[in-house]
């Protein structure tokens, strides 16, 4: 790669997959360092959904997305966003989610 190509969100997209919601997730929780069972009790969700969602086999529903985002003081859009193009692109659809 050269050096001074500019390095943003496609090409990390391109070099390490599409930012899902449980890719995020997993990435605030890490960054905190916080333990998984630790990070579930403060959601209020049980370690095995946490697990779940992190590792892309749940999807939350845009309300609970919403819950977690508050709850982790983070903009609401976003982590909803997140949330209904995992569900698209579960489904196969090709499109992109904007949010306003």
């Amino acid at each position: 790669m050269n050096t001074e190509e500019e390095y943003g969100s496609k090409e990390l997209e391109r070099d390490l997959g599409p930012l899902t919601f449980g890719k995020a997730l997993w990435a605030h929780r890490k960054c905190r360092e916080i333990s998984q069972a630790d990070f579930a009790r403060f959601l209020g969700i049980s370690s095995q959904s946490l697990c779940d969602i992190e590792k892309g086999r749940s999807i939350p529903s845009p309300r609970r997305a919403a819950k977690i985002a508050n709850k982790i003081d983070q903009p609401e859009v976003f982590w909803i966003r997140l949330a209904l193009q995992d569900m698209l692109r579960k489904e196969s659809l090709d499109y992109t989610v904007s949010v306003a």
